[in-house]
């Protein structure tokens, strides 16, 4: 701080006329009051930049200044002074003592702390060699306790080893006694629980204790299967099983009443025992499966009655359709096919009535009629994957077969309802190899046919020209007969078990209609060329007649190329209003963004992109890259024009007319906008921004300096529609806004000044 006397020299000098008496008593004065001065709320305020003289001589110039009667007032702003000066030392001091107690008041808790903390340092202490001797002395307990403990863990595993043998022998002994007492249900239910417990061993490591139980079940399973199959053999032939011929021959073994309960009585007992061996069945018998190529659905054996049924009708199948037989024909295969559809009609009803209700009886989900058709299915596919090999290069051959297996495939589902997802031919026919060549017979004979159908005389002419109800669209024959075709081909290849193979056939079907669509097209050409010939040679047409009918080529498909178009102009808006729901989305954060307390351009060191935009606009980048690249350039063009036409009404409408905008955020929108979402369009035209006319022209306005913007308001005020207004609108850079909308905006400036008003 300066001296005293240096501070009032300044005020000194400016008053020279005044008695040397009250120029030194001015200069006392001002003495004694420094320190309040300083201390003054004024003075804080105008000493910040640390320049007191200034501020002292200014203040004794504003007091007093060259009127000799203000010297009345220094009397008065002494008394001031000094009063301030008592209140801040009196502040100081209050302080002053406070301090010492609180520190003093922290010490003392700081060393209680520490007490405390030692005292529970030693406890800690103590307490660990505490712990440390008993350990030591329970070591040797704990060694020969956990000795203990294994050997009785050990004596345990032998105990449930034991204990296992035991229930095993146990199980055994119960079904030699029932066997003895020919009590074979109670046998067939204790060989049910053994195959259960040999299930739930599977996970032991005891292989002697797996291979024990193992072998035990496969005993009894073998003796009781053996026993009731031949049982259940005897009744089934005394129903004449298996019906050949015809369904009536079912009734033939059930003519005399008397012997028909007893029959069907011993048939649902027999079925029943033998469903119960079924669990331990599978235990060894694995169901026979094709190569892995063929890729069946995975599924369960049929269940053993059904095989014991099915038995008669596979050695039927394989002694006719396997070897040398007369009826073992590579060219015939419809044969087989009909014998198996034969055979599953003839059993039908058996099934149904008789073995169905056992099933239902027993509480089994099984399906009789299924299981049984799912056993003669598995006979065909096996003889197609054997015969197909054979036939595969002969055309004529292998088209007769998938012909025979897609009618068999038909009848199978819808006549004796076998579901799509059991095992089926088609699979069969969807081995790569057998699938490839199906491909390459069916584009054959289609391109024939479409070949045919062209060159027939009627190709041209209407099926149903004498039908006026039908012929409206009057559609020529090889039209109908080509679509006739296409949905022939979809009606083949329908049932495919995957959709990879079906995507494989619409592929091709995409083929002939591209095909048909050249071929109509040289069809065209070569009549054109004709008439071209025949009216110069006639010499009946000038050179401008013959130039027009060489362009007869740009109208024939005028009406597919509207059908396109349209098609085109649905599929891009689409895409518009697909990326433009993405870009709404990325837009939430940016709508919400508090443009009312932004702080001003002047009050940033550097403007910088509002971090509520980057996932507005990292999107938008993103998915004019992506459509740049999948897009032509036509296309892609008509798509980025309809896109910011959207993006400049939402932005204008949803961010800018629904928010105010002090200058601080009137600034940031118009920096992104013009900085950031402008040239992000500039690389697919020269001035991006004129595409976005109304959001760039409402960052004008809300960016408009105070003055401009008081004119203009003035302006749109006294001459509403009046070419004043639209001049003083073009003259700030404003033509695609109205002036309504241009008074909108003005009233979303927070940043006027204050009239008073």
């Amino acid at each position: 701080m300066l001296p005293a006397g240096q501070i009032g020299e300044g005020p000194a000098t400016s008053c020279r006329s005044e008695s040397g008496d009250e120029r030194k008593n001015v200069e006392e004065k001002s003495d004694i009051n420094i320190a309040a001065l300083v201390g003054n709320e004024q003075v804080s305020e105008g000493t910040d930049n640390g320049d007191l003289p200034s501020y002292v001589s200014s203040f004794i110039e504003k007091e007093v200044g060259n009127d000799f009667k203000s010297l009345k007032k220094l009397d008065k702003l002494i008394e001031q002074m000094t009063e301030s000066k008592m209140q801040l030392e009196e502040q100081v001091l209050t302080i002053s003592s406070e301090i010492p107690k609180r520190i003093q008041n922290a010490l003392k808790n700081a060393e209680e702390s520490k007490q405390f903390l030692n005292q529970f340092l030693e406890k800690e202490t103590h307490l660990f060699g505490s712990i440390n001797n008993h350990l030591q002395t329970a070591q040797p307990w704990m060694e020969d306790l956990g000795a203990m403990i294994n050997q009785i863990h050990e004596i345990e595993r032998h105990l449930a080893y034991l204990t296992w043998i035991s229930q095993i022998e146990e199980l055994s002994d119960n079904i030699q006694q029932y066997l003895m007492t020919n009590n074979v249900p109670e046998a067939a239910s204790t060989l049910v629980s053994m195959a259960e417990l040999d299930i739930k061993l599977q996970e032991s490591s005891c292989t002697h204790l797996l291979s024990f139980m193992r072998a035990t079940v496969k005993f009894w399973h073998k003796i009781l299967k053996d026993k009731l199959t031949s049982d259940f053999e005897e009744v089934l032939a005394q129903l004449h099983w298996p019906f050949i011929t015809s369904p009536q021959s079912q009734t033939v073994g059930l003519s005399r009443p008397a012997s028909a309960p007893e029959i069907h009585s011993n048939l649902e007992t027999l079925f029943c025992q033998l469903l119960k061996l079924q669990t331990s069945d599978e235990l060894f018998t694995e169901p026979e499966q094709l190569p892995e190529k063929y890729s069946l659905p995975a599924s369960s054996s049929v269940i053993l009655p059904i095989q014991i049924m099915l038995t008669p009708l596979q050695k039927r199948f394989r002694y006719h359709f396997r070897g040398n037989r007369q009826t073992n024909v590579i060219s015939k295969p419809e044969w087989y096919l009909a014998q198996v559809l034969m055979w599953i009609g003839n059993h039908t009803q058996f099934l149904d009535e008789k073995i169905q209700p056992i099933l239902d009886k027993v509480g089994s989900s099984v399906n009789a009629r299924l299981e049984f058709s799912r056993g003669l299915v598995m006979l065909v596919l096996e003889k197609l994957a054997a015969d197909i090999p054979c036939l595969l290069y002969d055309d004529n051959l292998f088209c007769h077969l998938v012909d025979e297996v897609l009618l068999f495939e038909r009848e199978l589902h819808s006549v004796h309802g076998y579901p799509g997802t059991f095992a089926n031919c088609m699979h069969i026919l969807s081995e790569e190899t057998c699938f490839q060549r199906w491909l390459t017979v069916e584009r054959k004979f289609a391109l024939q046919k479409m070949d045919s159908m062209l060159s027939s005389e009627a190709a041209w002419i209407s099926q149903y020209k004498d039908i006026t109800d039908v012929d409206e669209m009057k559609v020529p024959d090889c039209a109908e007969t080509f679509m006739t075709l296409l949905l022939v081909i979809t009606d083949r290849y329908k049932n495919l078990p995957t959709a990879s193979r079906k995507l494989q056939f619409l592929e091709l079907q995409k083929d002939l209609v591209d095909d048909f669509r050249i071929r109509l097209t040289q069809f065209f050409l070569q009549l054109q060329q004709a008439a071209l010939e025949v009216f110069a040679e006639n010499n009946t047409l000038s050179k401008l007649q013959l130039g027009q009918l060489a362009s007869m080529e740009s109208s024939v498909f005028d009406d597919m190329i509207n059908l396109l178009e349209r098609l085109k102009h649905d599929m891009l808006t689409r895409q518009v209003d697909h990326v433009f729901r993405e870009v709404k989305d990325a837009a939430k954060l940016y709508r919400k963004e508090r443009w009312l307390s932004l702080p001003s351009q002047s009050e940033q060191a550097v403007m910088s992109l509002s971090s509520s935009a980057c996932p507005l606009l990292l999107t938008l980048r993103d998915r004019l890259l992506q459509l740049e690249q999948q897009l032509c350039f036509s296309l892609f063009k008509i798509f980025w024009q309809m896109l910011v036409e959207k993006l400049d009404i939402y932005i204008y409408q949803e961010i800018i007319l629904a928010n105010h905008f002090n200058e601080g955020g009137a600034a940031q929108l118009q920096f992104d906008m013009t900085r950031n979402l402008f040239p992000l369009f500039s690389h697919y035209c020269k001035r991006p921004e004129n595409y976005f006319k109304h959001v760039k022209e409402a960052c004008i306005v809300l960016n408009l300096n105070i003055g401009s913007a008081l004119l203009l308001k003035d302006v749109l005020q006294s001459a509403p529609g009046e070419p004043p207004a639209t001049a003083a609108l073009n003259e700030v850079g404003i033509y695609k806004l109205a002036q309504q909308d241009v008074e909108i905006l003005l009233n979303l400036r927070t940043h006027w000044p204050n009239t008073g008003k």
